[in-house]
């Protein structure tokens, strides 16, 4: 099952590398940082800019880190809270279905990280040279739980962001 785990982190791992990159660089015909920005800024997510460079350097840095088998629980919570906030802002209203703009396909990211960081990354990985090629269900849990809670988190600094910023543009008291 090493080389396995070996595949699943390099492809969902590398996946979310090239997610990052379009964030970040505009690269793979993704919006970059601007656009980023713009699409934070629909969404509600104050400070836009900020959120919009979070969410690249997070898919980007935890996607490396899923690919190389390092710090496998956190790296996986990272991806989960974007994959969470990706649900609950953007796919999560229009059901289950991706063909329908729906959640499927972050929902199986979702339990592809839960599995990775329960499994561990295996032998072939960086958290083996430290001892930790399997973390246990202990690590597949505080990848969930504080990839939702960051993502429950983020979601409501940036609703009362967004808020005072409409009252402070619209010359309403704060």
């Amino acid at each position: 099952m090493s080389w396995g785990r070996v595949l699943v982190r390099v492809v969902v791992g590398g996946l979310f590398v090239g997610h990052g990159l379009q964030k970040l660089k505009g690269s793979f015909d993704g919006p970059g940082l601007a656009g980023t920005e713009k699409m934070m800024q629909s969404l509600d997510m104050e400070p836009a800019k900020e959120n919009a460079l979070a969410v690249a350097l997070a898919e980007t840095g935890a996607g490396a880190a899923i690919a190389a088998g390092v710090a496998t629980p956190l790296a996986a919570s990272g991806l989960i809270a974007s994959m969470v906030t990706a649900i609950r802002k953007v796919h999560g209203k229009n059901g289950v279905w991706n063909s329908n703009g729906g959640f499927e396909y972050n929902l199986v990211l979702i339990s592809t990280l839960v599995a990775i960081a329960s499994e561990g990354p295996g032998r072939a990985s960086i958290d083996a040279v430290f001892g930790k090629s399997r973390w246990g269900g202990g690590g597949g849990l505080f990848a969930l739980l504080v990839g939702v809670g960051s993502s429950f988190a983020v979601v409501e600094m940036g609703k009362r962001a967004a808020e005072q910023k409409r009252l402070v543009d619209g010359g309403g008291e704060v």
